[in-house]
């Protein structure tokens, strides 16, 4: 299979360099949470431990019924729609054009990764585009992410309708990662938007970043009943089954949202403070006002400033992994004590 190099092996010369730093190595390269998984969440996980029989790939009752739930509450999803646990949200977006398969793929520019792979692996022609529906081609599928991972940024109502509206002109499926919508004040889902009629639409949710469940792999999506049904069976054959304590520990996540907002804000306290540093030095900040990153430029090529960056014994991603040259991106992901620490040395 003719994939590209996996992105973070690039990043090993850096990290080496930044590992010498004599006051500790900062990572700051991957969104990969290290807050603690709330307790009563790692409670429900023990509780379910026992659990000598194979799950099923569609999800219990219970937790299907509290996936429809926080969909209608949290979502804004209304008429009919079907829900499906994942084993997170990558495997699900790597496979999606797979399962579907689809011949010609569209991804943001600017854009994580794994939605080029998809296409790729499902040997699918891959084309990448701008925000603006009206300038899409015809393909079989497309992908939003709002908010952006890396750039942070928020899509519109008028932008996102825009891209509904494409989907339903071109028979197409939309595919919309929104694994960072908790982490917006105003963000959307496309489940919004749809005016009951989810033909065509399916959003990506994960509980990685918003219930620090990265390590339990559990994610799950909504959307067209038709479109899931599809997918369903075909994850029946490949036996893509969520194990049950991580079923039972998503149905506990999701009927809380108190610690989601506690979370939140501790992301929010550490953007401030990396910003602050940023723009005290001359970086130029874009967008970044939504999930879990920091995307900044110093006008020059982005390796140049991850050198930069290793040099003060902090590792940081550059812009070429997501299609823009000249950035890096920041993650959010990291203590109190070390973004504090990063944001010191980028200031001295």
């Amino acid at each position: 299979m003719n994939l590209p190099d996996f992105p973070w092996d690039l990043l090993a010369p850096f990290g080496d360099k930044a590992r010498k730093y004599p006051g500790g190595f900062i990572d700051l390269s991957q969104g990969t949470p290290v807050d603690p998984t709330p307790q009563f969440i790692q409670n429900a996980f023990s509780a379910a431990s026992n659990s000598p029989s194979y799950p099923v790939v569609a999800g219990t009752a219970t937790l299907k019924d509290a996936i429809r739930k926080w969909s209608i509450e949290k979502l804004g999803a209304s008429g009919e729609f079907d829900v499906l646990p994942t084993i997170g949200s990558k495997e699900f977006i790597a496979l999606l054009p797979t399962f579907l398969q689809s011949k010609k793929v569209l991804y943001p520019k600017v854009a994580y990764p794994t939605y080029l792979v998809s296409a790729l692996m499902a040997s699918a022609q891959a084309t990448a585009v701008e925000i603006d529906a009206g300038t899409w081609p015809a393909a079989d599928l497309a992908w939003l992410n709002s908010p952006s991972n890396p750039t942070g940024q928020v899509q519109t109502d008028q932008e996102l309708t825009a891209c509904i509206n494409w989907a339903r002109k071109n028979k197409s499926i939309l595919a919309s990662d929104e694994c960072y919508l908790s982490f917006s004040s105003n963000a959307k889902s496309i489940l919004a938007l749809a005016n009951g009629d989810n033909t065509g639409l399916i959003a990506v949710l994960s509980l990685s970043k918003r219930s620090n469940l990265a390590g339990y792999r559990a994610g799950f999506v909504v959307g067209d009943s038709k479109v899931i049904d599809q997918i369903r069976q075909v994850r029946k054959h490949a036996g893509l089954m969520v194990p049950l304590p991580v079923q039972q520990a998503m149905i506990t996540a999701l009927s809380d949202e108190n610690h989601v907002k506690e979370q939140a804000e501790r992301y929010n306290r550490r953007r401030q403070v990396l910003k602050q540093a940023l723009l005290s030095k001359g970086f130029k900040v874009e967008y970044s006002e939504a999930g879990l990153y920091i995307w900044c430029t110093k006008g020059e090529d982005g390796y140049k400033t991850v050198d930069y960056f290793a040099n003060l014994g902090i590792l940081v991603t550059p812009g070429a992994f997501y299609g823009s040259d000249n950035f890096v991106r920041i993650a959010l992901t990291a203590t109190d004590e070390s973004i504090k620490k990063a944001a010191d040395r980028v200031s001295q």
